[in-house]
């Protein structure tokens, strides 16, 4: 009785949030103050996915979902992005009945890598997705190895991984165990045969703390690699990007298979795999993966275009405290290769920490604003002089640099002074503080 009132009062208060526009995670906080296990009381389905990592957990999960979906599958997700224990509870119970019955054939759950070993005392995925393991988040997180270790706690021998291959640290996950599915991005044009990222975290095995050898790298530390102490190394992908082509936005998987992205990077490429491997474990036909994913559009909001005063615009949202976002951004910026003027605005730190931690600006690799297509950078919010003292280390023409502290200031110099299209790179707290000044 005392869990179907749980449930019946979890569903309440997510109704009366969607109302208002509140978050997802206040009915499962409720629900597990009303009763910590709730959760080991609901009948689940047998198929539990769940995606992890630090890049690429939303769009994977986004992806995942659509895919099972147009297959056939009934299917439970946390779409709304709410990936703590909390937000993990209330979308189980909203997807439950009275009776504590998850009626759906699978679950896909996007978990924050800190709270996974919590979220799954409650329950045991089939299946667990891990993206990568970045620097993100520092004054939360620590070092990448720190999450590797907590997630590492949450892994049983019964679950089958789901691992890119090409990132070191997340492969390890894979050492010496059978039920492994790698996926990964065989060299290719964009590889490289050096590293001249800010960021190198792939000079160390994880494994032996040896030193890795690299063949090529795709960006960062993520690439080819090889341990000669331990024999730690980059497996065979069972999928595979084949080709890449950032102008076009196509990647080929395993030489066959086609699939234009809509938001043309290397990491979406990884998304996108990750989403192909699990598809074809549940049994789906590569052809209607490849034609779900064509017409697929990310819903997560993370680029919205608009006009500004006659510029065609691209707001590109980062996550906060996470170069390889930021960097993400910049590269598509880049690969557009348009006259354009570029906009980044770092006005706080954290959304959810008091924080004024700002050294993991200097892992950005700012530098890719050398391209000629760049003809005007504005600098902006509140720590515009701690990202002026990071351009000043650049080797970009500070000639096109502008700096506006002030936010209307910065959008009076964005509306009548830009030059060709307009990118904007923010993170998810200032992004409206932009787009309500238009």
């Amino acid at each position: 009785m005392m869990k179907s009132i749980i449930i019946l009062i979890s569903k309440f208060i997510y109704w009366i949030g969607k109302l208002v526009g509140k978050g997802s995670s206040l009915p499962g906080q409720i629900a597990l103050k009303l009763d910590k296990n709730i959760l080991k009381k609901i009948k689940l389905p047998d198929n539990i996915i769940v995606v992890t990592g630090s890049n690429g957990k939303t769009s994977t999960v986004e992806m995942i979902y659509k895919v099972l979906t147009n297959a056939g599958f009934s299917v439970g997700c946390n779409l709304e992005g709410s990936n703590q224990t909390e937000g993990v509870t209330t979308m189980i119970l909203n997807n439950s009945s009275l009776s504590g019955v998850v009626d759906k054939d699978v679950l896909v759950i996007e978990s924050d890598e800190r709270y996974l070993r919590h979220t799954l005392k409650f329950f045991k995925p089939k299946y667990l997705v891990v993206t990568n393991l970045y620097r993100d988040q520092m004054t939360r997180n620590g070092h990448p190895e720190v999450i590797y270790d907590i997630i590492n706690e949450a892994i049983t021998a019964d679950i089958h991984l789901i691992l890119n291959t090409d990132d070191p640290l997340s492969s390890l996950y894979g050492y010496k165990r059978d039920k492994v599915t790698y996926f990964g991005m065989n060299e290719n044009g964009l590889s490289k045969h050096e590293n001249n990222s800010r960021y190198d975290d792939g000079k160390y095995c994880p494994n032996c703390m040896g030193l890795l050898k690299y063949d090529y790298y795709h960006f960062n530390h993520i690439g080819s690699y090889k341990c000669e102490k331990c024999g730690h190394s980059r497996k065979n992908p069972n999928y595979a990007v084949t080709d890449i082509n950032l102008k076009t936005g196509e990647i080929v998987i395993n030489n066959k298979y086609k699939i234009e992205m809509t938001l043309r990077s290397i990491y979406n490429a990884y998304n996108i795999l990750a989403t192909f491997a699990v598809a074809r474990l549940f049994g789906v036909d590569e052809n209607k993966i490849v034609d779900t994913l064509n017409d697929y559009v990310a819903k997560n909001d993370r680029i919205q275009t608009f006009d500004i005063n006659g510029h065609n615009g691209t707001l590109l949202t980062s996550k906060h405290e996470n170069s390889i976002s930021y960097n993400q951004s910049l590269s598509y910026i880049v690969n557009q290769d348009k006259d354009c003027t570029v906009v980044i605005i770092i006005d706080a730190v954290s959304r959810k920490y008091f924080t004024s931690e700002t050294s993991w600006i200097w892992d950005i690799d700012f530098e890719l604003l050398k391209a000629n297509c760049v003809k005007k950078i504005i600098l902006a919010g509140k720590y515009v002089n701690d990202l002026a003292v990071r351009f000043e280390y650049s080797g970009i023409d500070l000639n096109k640099v502008t700096m506006k502290a002030d936010l209307d200031e910065m959008m009076k110099e964005t509306k009548e002074n830009s030059i060709g299209d307009v990118y904007v790179v923010t993170c998810f707290s200032d992004r409206m503080k932009f787009l309500d000044r238009r």
